[in-house]
């Protein structure tokens, strides 16, 4: 198993500590596959239920990626409840996730209107998954223009 290593100033590479509820007994594929369609169908509708049924009841939920966390089942549905609160005629896409181990990347686009702004927001969200099959890690990283734009025609094919 590769683990994942840091890059110090010097250049010399060290290995990160092993995350004690690393499991390779999860069929992240399947169950970032699950996550997407979920969010794919209850974003548009704002149901913060459909998506927090989805993670665990330790789950740490980092969006954006310099704010502290939320945590635990609490914790995502206030997140969602709060970003949800001033989202409106929201359109969203996902792409094919990547997963190795317990462990995906879903790529995903979307735009809706805030405050009167239209904006589109286009990122990558990093999953890591217990043995249930429930997010137990989320991380948010994305970009945003000030306006709606669709994806590209290639986007989920890249």
């Amino acid at each position: 198993m590769r683990l994942p290593r840091l890059c110090s100033s010097d250049s010399t590479l060290h290995q990160a500590t092993v995350i004690p509820w690393l499991n390779h007994q999860v069929d992240a594929a399947s169950a970032a596959a699950r996550w997407a369609d979920t969010w794919s169908q209850a974003w548009p509708e704002r149901d913060a239920e459909a998506i927090a049924a989805l993670y665990s009841d330790a789950v740490v939920y980092r969006s954006p990626p310099f704010r502290e966390p939320d945590l635990g089942l609490a914790g995502v549905r206030r997140y969602l409840r709060s970003e949800f609160s001033g989202e409106r005629n929201i359109q969203c896409w996902f792409g094919e996730p990547v997963a190795s181990g317990d462990r995906a990347a879903v790529e995903w686009w979307a735009s809706w209107t805030e405050k009167g702004q239209e904006l589109t927001f286009a990122g990558v969200t990093m999953l890591r998954f217990d043995g249930e099959g429930k997010v137990v890690d989320h991380r948010d990283y994305d970009n945003h223009v000030e306006r709606r734009e669709p994806p590209y025609p290639e986007w989920s094919s890249t």
